[in-house]
């Protein structure tokens, strides 16, 4: 089942990201917010345990579909997760 076109409307669409260093990802939005968040904590966490490989951690991609940070194998990050940690860093 999709999602509706209002739910879709409140729904915050990564533009862009890239892999840094220390499992880190650099995220932007839609609505200009950016910033890295940390994920090496989901290292010992089934399909992430991919990632200790970290040329595999680099390949992430924005699906252009659906705006979420996606990798290979499956794996689909919820971009409004995302968002909430960036906005609660405090050295964004």
């Amino acid at each position: 089942m999709g999602l509706t076109p209002r739910e879709r409307r409140n729904m915050h669409r990564v533009t862009e990201c890239k892999a840094e260093g220390d499992y880190r990802l650099w995220l932007r939005f839609d609505d200009g917010l950016e910033g890295s968040v940390f994920l090496g904590n989901l290292l010992e966490i089934g399909a992430f345990q991919l990632w200790r490989d970290v040329r595999e951690f680099a390949k992430v991609s924005v699906d252009p579909e659906t705006a979420t940070v996606t990798w290979e194998g499956g794996i689909r990050l919820d971009p409004d997760i995302l968002y909430q940690d960036l906005l609660a860093r405090d050295d964004r």
